[in-house]
């Protein structure tokens, strides 16, 4: 029964936590407040990014448990009907990633022990190789097993200036962690020029902000250097599967400092020789703009609009909410497109409008019922000061 017991921690090693928060504001007028990224199909993969995310975590967890905002809790919840409903974790308001990963990482530690290993994954990332993403995951549990705060770093396929950088340094002499290496530091988004320097001493990797320790390790890292806030998440904790949940969570939730894992535990802890990790090619993205999409959604081969990405049925499957703007919640009717010397082009639609692209090869067009967006490319990471703007006019029926 031991043997049994201890081959299926090694099966899935780690209990999963996915925070899924955020508005997705590069996305926009796909991703809105009431319908953020994660709950939507982006990459034409028939489910949506949370979903995917779930996906390829299940054959490494031995649970999986989602913190999000009480806004979107039924939405998650019906998009995920096989996950238990007291694994659906709901923050009354945003306070960064520390908070919703200590609380989950607290949570787990109650239920199932304090040596429980716990990894953490955004809901709205894709990874092309997912047998990659286990494996390196299965290393990660193994660095956490012997007290390491372990990390993901993604081979950098270029000198990007859109993510921060993990420095690594000599191989972790871990059996059964052999790509295992200590991280020397964690350096915020690079200018061109420095992004570039990284890339040439082949010791950087991106920073996908996947983290994976023994709950008890992280929560002691947490209250060695914030200790306020890892008593609040500890009581908090104590209470959620208690009648006092509500009454605590109400009482210390609204208080909490808001910092980021990176922040808090992971350049500290580095600093002082205690994080490793984990370097793999596996085809990620993070999704954080129509860059990214015209890159992800494939082109059509045929018919009229051959040689152009079109991405329909977006809200996903399970039960996604209804398009706040009156689309369906489906992802509104198929686009009717026509394409004419546009080879390259992007085309994201909830209206079923026809679309006609003459001579504009590699452009930009996302259709929803109340807004319309033309970019580039290119110009694609500007659309966040399209909804700073609105924001500053006031126009929340837009966000």
């Amino acid at each position: 029964m031991k043997d049994q017991h201890r081959q299926r921690r090694d099966d899935r090693p780690i209990h999963a936590i996915i925070p899924a928060g955020g508005a997705g504001t590069r996305l926009w007028p796909l991703s809105r407040r009431a319908r953020p990224k994660f709950l939507l199909d982006l990459t034409g993969a028939g489910r949506s990014l949370l979903q995917g995310t779930v996906a390829r975590l299940e054959p490494v967890a031995a649970s999986i448990s989602v913190v999000t905002g009480a806004a979107h809790l039924a939405a998650v919840a019906d998009q995920l009907p096989g996950l238990p409903r007291e694994n659906l974790l709901a923050e009354p308001a945003p306070r960064d990633s520390m908070a919703a990963i200590g609380l989950a990482a607290a949570v787990i530690a109650a239920r199932h022990g304090r040596g429980a290993i716990v990894g953490s994954f955004a809901a709205d990332h894709a990874i092309a190789d997912e047998a990659a993403f286990v494996d390196a995951v299965r290393q990660a549990a193994v660095l956490a097993r012997e007290g390491w705060v372990a990390t993901i770093g993604i081979e950098a396929t270029g000198p990007s200036t859109a993510f921060g950088y993990i420095h690594s340094g000599e191989a972790v002499d871990v059996p059964g962690a052999p790509d295992g290496r200590r991280v020397l530091d964690f350096t915020e988004k690079p200018d061109a020029a420095t992004a570039a320097a990284y890339l040439a001493t082949g010791d950087y990797r991106w920073n996908a902000g996947m983290f994976v320790a023994r709950a008890d390790v992280l929560l002691d890292h947490l209250a060695a250097r914030r200790p306020r806030l890892a008593a609040d998440v500890e009581a908090i904790a104590a209470a959620w599967d208690a009648p006092a949940r509500e009454e605590v969570l109400a009482a210390l939730w609204p208080n909490l400092e808001g910092i980021s894992i990176d922040h808090a535990i992971a350049e500290p802890v580095a600093a002082a020789g205690g994080v490793a990790t984990v370097p793999v090619s596996m085809g990620w993205d993070d999704v954080g703009g129509f860059d990214s999409l015209a890159a992800l959604v494939a082109a059509r081969t045929r018919g009229r609009a051959d040689g152009v990405a079109v991405l329909e049925g977006i809200t996903g499957s399970g039960g996604a909410p209804a398009d706040p703007a009156g689309g369906s919640s489906d992802g509104g009717p198929a686009a009717g497109v026509e394409a004419v010397s546009s080879s390259g082009a992007l085309v994201a639609s909830t209206t079923g409008r026809r679309i006609a692209l003459l001579g504009v090869p590699g452009i930009v067009v996302v259709d929803t019922p109340d807004a319309l967006l033309v970019t580039t490319p290119e110009r694609a990471q500007a659309v966040k000061d399209v909804v700073d703007r609105l924001r500053a006019e006031g126009r929340d029926e837009l966000l």
